[in-house]
């Protein structure tokens, strides 16, 4: 999921994916720990999705625009 999708998404939307993911990264670290978890990639994977919906969620609601992505330094010519 990218962020560039999230953006166009109301916040209550934002809020219900961010409680459904967290209840699916609940279930995903008991399946690990008891090991029935196929694949522990998976667990990063939605923490980090997460993570993305959380951001984009604090953008909306503070209003603020996410920030301009960084410019590399300009190389000099001799």
């Amino acid at each position: 999921m990218k962020a560039g999708e999230l953006r166009d998404l109301p916040v209550e939307e934002l809020t219900r994916r961010a409680n459904e993911m967290r209840e699916n990264i609940f279930n995903l670290r008991i399946r690990h720990a008891a090991g029935t978890l196929d694949s522990s990639a998976d667990l990063s994977k939605h923490r980090r999705d997460l993570a993305r919906v959380l951001t984009v969620l604090n953008q909306k609601k503070r209003g603020g625009a996410p920030a301009p992505a960084p410019q590399p330094p300009a190389e000099k010519k001799a």
